[in-house]
């Protein structure tokens, strides 16, 4: 587990705000949902995407609930981030145009 995940679950711990894995992944789609409309007002709905301006903090607050669902999930971030990265890897190496499954 990587030191950032360590310092959410401490934060999750000392501040009591442990939760279900569901919550949790419903706050995440709920960052990155605010994410989604930061990119949409400021690129005018995809009109100008040299635009995008999208904050930190914004950012970090879906950091943040990723890394509290991986560790509610008992999920080592830095582990499932290695596979994701062997995984595309593989398929940039096999051939693929793109590293995404496009399903």
């Amino acid at each position: 587990m990587d030191d950032a995940q360590r310092q959410v679950a401490a934060f999750v711990e000392e501040y009591g705000l442990e939760t279900p894995p569901a919550f949790r992944l419903l706050d995440l789609v709920s960052e990155v949902g605010e994410l989604a409309k930061d990119a949409n007002v400021s690129t005018d709905y995809g009109d100008d995407p040299a635009a995008l301006e999208l904050s930190s903090d914004e950012v970090g607050d879906a950091l943040f609930a990723l890394l509290a669902l991986a560790d509610d999930l008992e999920i080592d971030a830095d582990a499932a981030l290695e596979e994701a990265l062997e995984k595309y890897e593989q398929r940039m190496d096999g051939g693929s145009d793109a590293p995404g499954s496009g399903r």
